[in-house]
């Protein structure tokens, strides 16, 4: 493939898979939800609560104000949103901000991943694992929740990877593996010994041995770096707009995805100390 098709294809793959992105960000954690409760109520011997059916395709997309249907050209990423001036076509409703700059956001991971990358498996593959990265830190801004349902298969889908088409040598990412849950869970094991609380969920172990398994052990420790350093900024902007007390919690995965990204980006934080 030409370079200019690989970066031009890239760029519009990455655009359409961050308009996919904005419905699992919505929609898992809904599901997941509705799961949980089903669960709650079969365990206390309760008839579940009925929902018309719900996952990741039905219903289609609509306007969440007025329920109108979308037509399909109102789904085209990013120009749709500037067509319609922000605004449903139907109720003129205001459109989330958000929409369009995820999918501006996953269209440059997948342009920036083609820069660095020549067209093939690796570059394909790596930009499965920006896109997986992507919608963990939306969900996890939204609900506070890592959705074992993507760390898991994230965290194998890398060691697979590399025993196949080795971005890193097998060694480093099953070690990478095992190591990232470890570190995490060291530190929450030591700050609840400390502290009598949790400070972060499992969630964020799992996140870090996925991480592991696709860049290897040798990305860890500038991965973590850059995610406490950018945690701490992250909060006290928190606490700045919301006006959140300092024992407020924040997501940490948001902070490892970005320490993912710039390690990918060759950007790493050991070299500066």
């Amino acid at each position: 493939m030409d370079p200019a098709q690989w970066l031009v294809l890239s760029a519009l793959l990455g655009l359409c898979i961050g308009s996919l992105l904005n419905v699992v960000a919505h929609r898992l954690p809904i599901m997941m939800q509705r799961a949980w409760d089903a669960d709650l109520a079969e365990a206390q011997g309760r008839e579940p609560e009925e929902f018309p059916r719900f996952n990741l395709f039905l219903p289609a997309s609509h306007c969440p104000a007025c329920k109108t249907p979308l037509k399909a050209w109102h789904n085209i990423p990013v120009i749709s949103y500037l067509l319609l001036r922000g605004k449903c076509a139907h109720c003129s409703s205001r459109i989330s901000l958000r929409y369009p700059v995820v999918e501006l956001l996953c269209g440059g991971l997948f342009l920036a991943i083609a820069l660095l990358n020549p067209p093939g498996v690796v570059g394909l593959a790596l930009m499965v694992f920006a896109a997986s990265l992507l919608v963990l830190a939306l969900i996890d801004l939204d609900t506070y929740l890592l959705p074992d349902s993507i760390t898991l298969p994230l965290l194998w889908a890398g060691l697979l990877f590399n025993l196949f088409a080795e971005f890193v040598p097998l060694a480093s990412a099953v070690s990478g593996a095992a190591m990232g849950y470890l570190v995490l869970w060291l530190i929450y094991q030591l700050f609840k010994l400390a502290t009598g609380k949790e400070g972060m969920g499992y969630g964020d172990f799992k996140l870090l041995a996925a991480i592991g398994a696709w860049l290897g052990i040798t990305s860890l420790f500038s991965v973590v770096l850059f995610a406490s350093v950018s945690g701490i900024v992250f909060g006290l902007i928190i606490q700045s707009i919301r006006g959140k007390k300092k024992t407020d919690a924040f997501p940490f995965g948001p902070c490892l995805v970005m320490g993912a990204l710039a390690w990918m980006a060759g950007f790493d934080l050991t070299k500066w100390i």
